[in-house]
């Protein structure tokens, strides 16, 4: 089973509005595929120079697909990485759905 193409497309546009291009050197919002989903994640440059020059990554909401109805489900990532059910969302055919709620963040689960 392969993810909607062209919901995969409006989740990366998405993370690439989200941080203006002259800060992507500080931070970025990026989307991880997998096979039944999309992990929305924060990227950061290492702090300090004995941590080598990978980035860090922290997990901020995952996107599930269900092929069956076609519906999108809504997932939040707690401080250990582990991904809980979104309640305040019923899953939706529509992926903007879940990135507006994102964006708004009504109980700042997301953005903090």
């Amino acid at each position: 089973m392969a993810l909607p193409e062209s919901d995969v497309a409006r989740v990366q546009r998405w993370c690439a509005a989200r941080v203006p291009e002259n800060a992507r050197d500080q931070v970025r919002i990026e989307c991880e595929l997998a096979q039944r989903h999309l992990t929305i994640v924060e990227r950061r440059p290492p702090w300090h120079e004995n941590l080598g020059p990978d980035w860090t990554t922290s997990a901020i909401a995952r996107l599930r697909y269900n092929a069956t109805d076609k519906s999108w489900t809504l997932y939040w990532s707690d401080q250990h990485q582990r991904f809980h059910l979104y309640g305040r969302l019923a899953p939706s055919q529509s992926v903007d759905d879940l990135l507006t709620e994102i964006d708004r963040d009504p109980t700042n689960i997301f953005w903090g």
